[in-house]
């Protein structure tokens, strides 16, 4: 079976990362942990949000990462796969709403 393009983060991987950046890494994690702390969205909502965000830019760690996490804040199967849905409309309608420019260059 060949590779996966898509390697799994280690331990090792995560170290390294801080320690080649540890005021940025530092920061980053700081700033994730406030963006989804319950604030005038529970973490459970902003959960949700990021699962369908991550279909949408298509990140398989992202994917992984915010179904558990989405999971874990208490969200249903059900809940986590109506966010799916919302992710496939958004990126389907995206190219409905462009063939404008298609429409325009024939035109042309």
């Amino acid at each position: 079976m060949p590779e996966s393009m898509y390697h799994p983060t280690t331990p090792e991987i995560s170290r390294r990362r801080k320690e080649l950046a540890p005021e940025v890494h530092d920061a980053f994690t700081a700033f994730s942990r406030a963006v989804f702390a319950d604030g005038a969205l529970p973490e459970q909502t902003k959960q949700l949000i990021a699962v369908a965000v991550a279909h949408t830019t298509q990140c398989p760690w992202c994917i992984k990462g915010h179904t558990r996490l989405a999971r874990r804040s208490g969200a249903s199967d059900e809940q986590i796969m109506e966010a799916v849905w919302v992710a496939s409309e958004m990126r389907a309608g995206a190219s409905y709403a462009h063939s404008t420019l298609a429409l325009e260059t024939l035109a042309e």
